[in-house]
């Protein structure tokens, strides 16, 4: 049974338990919300009256915040200049139903969500357990947020609301202690070579070319013949799309991650030859399944990679691997950190070296040697000169 309402000395504001209950009316109708302490329900009073006063709430009180954001994914179109990917309304969809919708209850409405309440969203998120074990890290909550603050963006923007209550909001930053597991690890020297030697000869030149480039297994998938350049003393590909698997589509080949993905990449002549020698049609997928389509890349994995890992004593390895060994590589040559992050299609330097400053040699390494200036005959012979202006003064 709930507990009675108790009044307090401001009408309209009553305690029930260790809540408080801020009473107003819309059009004739009450309603009612709820405060953890009397000072935020006496805030909460004078803004709803304020907002109904204004008019506000009249038509809001009508608009559920499950029946708005479903309405508003399927047309919103994003705020910069590339506008909004198909993809990734699909994926905002997906973390709408799976986190802010299951949250809000379906009587919720648009007008009726506090900054509060955002703050209490996101301290729900970050209890959420993680499909990897744990519960969701600080980047995946962050992701969780976003589709819902540009819903309530939206709603300001079209006057459904006066203020968004997600614009201010904090997201969470938990200190979190590193080890050796949260570091890449590429493949010690040799292993990523037998690796390749130990999977079945249908699959070896496509891991060659994975072992050469450090592609992403997406981008890897979704080479085309169009995207083979080896004519010439220069042969390259060209990362210009990707493969990603969509909810009720499956395997689908869409634009690049970032536009710093695309990117031309060298390969080695002999491997050129052997492309060349599987004269791929433009319009076609340079590896594909038995039966021609799309490669499942998990299935790849399974059936193929990890099969060879296993065999070559690292168990541990997956696609990843072979482009973190690549970026081992190409420090190992000399290659500074504006080309790794190029050839690897990160989006800043700065990411590139922080995801693999361990993997440089942190030798301070001997002393600088310090330039002594030569003494030429002119040098010491204007050291041994004395201005005129001195002689006259000495005079």
């Amino acid at each position: 049974m709930a507990a009675p309402m108790e009044r307090t000395k401001t009408p309209g504001i009553f305690k029930r338990g260790s809540r408080y209950v801020v009473v107003y009316k819309v059009n004739g109708r009450q309603r009612k919300e709820s405060a953890r302490t009397y000072d935020e329900a006496r805030r909460l009073k004078r803004s709803r009256e304020a907002d109904r006063d204004r008019g506000d709430l009249g038509a809001l009180s009508k608009v559920t915040f499950h029946s708005y954001a479903r309405e508003w994914i399927d047309r919103y179109q994003g705020t910069g200049k590339r506008g909004f990917r198909e993809e990734t309304r699909d994926e905002y969809r997906r973390l709408l139903e799976r986190y802010a919708l299951r949250y809000f209850g379906p009587r919720v409405n648009v007008a009726e969500i506090t900054p509060r309440q955002i703050a209490d969203y996101l301290g729900w998120l970050v209890q959420q357990p993680s499909r990897r074990g744990g519960t969701l890290s600080d980047s995946s909550v962050h992701n969780a947020f976003k589709p819902l603050a540009a819903c309530l963006a939206t709603a300001r923007r079209e006057g459904l609301i006066r203020h968004n209550p997600a614009a201010e909001a904090t997201m969470p930053h938990r200190p979190r202690v590193e080890d050796d597991e949260d570091k890449v690890r590429p493949f010690p020297p040799g292993v990523m070579e037998m690796v390749v030697a130990f999977v079945h000869p249908r699959h070896r030149l496509m891991l060659e070319l994975l072992a050469a480039t450090g592609v992403r297994r997406s981008e890897l998938i979704a080479l085309q013949g169009k995207h083979l350049k080896l004519d010439g003393g220069d042969p390259l590909i060209r990362v210009r799309q990707r493969v990603r698997r969509m909810k009720g589509k499956g395997l689908v080949v869409g634009a690049l991650k970032s536009r710093y993905a695309r990117r031309d990449l060298p390969i080695p002549l002999g491997l050129a030859d052997r492309l060349r020698a599987l004269q791929t049609p433009a319009a076609e997928f340079v590896f594909t399944s038995q039966v021609g389509t799309v490669i499942d890349p998990d299935n790849v994995f399974e059936r193929v990679l990890r099969p060879a890992c296993e065999e070559a004593g690292a168990e541990w390895a997956g696609f990843h691997t072979f482009r973190h060994t690549v970026a081992s590589r190409l420090f190992a040559q000399g290659r500074n950190v504006v080309q790794v992050q190029k050839w690897l299609g990160h989006h800043s330097p700065s990411f590139t070296l922080d995801t693999y400053v361990h993997l440089l040699d942190g030798d301070l390494g001997g002393p600088l040697g310090v330039a002594t200036p030569v003494a030429t005959e002119a040098t010491e012979s204007a050291r041994n000169t004395v201005p005129l202006d001195a002689l006259e003064i000495a005079a």
